[in-house]
């Protein structure tokens, strides 16, 4: 399975950006998918995530009321609208597939596939 992760870019604070995952080269879908970030010098953090089934989503309290994420299943594609976006935001963002239902959603190691990351940077 790949995921392509992108969409990030330079931004002001209180602007808005759109990032996309394709995942592909596997017939069946995966659970769930989620997105995660990583600051410089920080560890990798749950913001949002999405099962398939139901559309169920759950958000990090830090981005909750501002980012968004969805999914279109006819094109493998999820999507996490980021608006009123603030320098704290600025982070590598990855996507992430869990293949099949687990307890956790929130930490790295309950995830199958890893997208390559995109730059998010927000200027103040």
């Amino acid at each position: 399975v790949q995921l392509q992760a992108s969409g990030g870019g330079l931004v002001q604070a209180g602007g808005s950006l759109r990032l996309s995952c394709v995942a592909s080269g596997r017939t069946s879908r995966s659970y769930r998918m989620s997105w995660f970030r990583q600051a410089p010098g920080k560890e990798r953090e749950f913001v949002a995530s999405i099962v398939w089934s139901g559309g169920s989503t759950y958000y990090a309290d830090s981005v909750k009321g501002r980012f968004t994420i969805s999914g279109d299943n006819a094109k493998n594609t999820v999507s996490l609208q980021m608006n009123s976006l603030k320098p704290e935001d600025t982070a590598a963002y990855y996507c992430a597939a869990q293949w099949r239902f687990r307890a956790t959603f929130s930490n790295t190691g309950v995830y199958d596939y890893w997208g390559q990351g995109t730059l998010v940077t927000v200027s103040s």
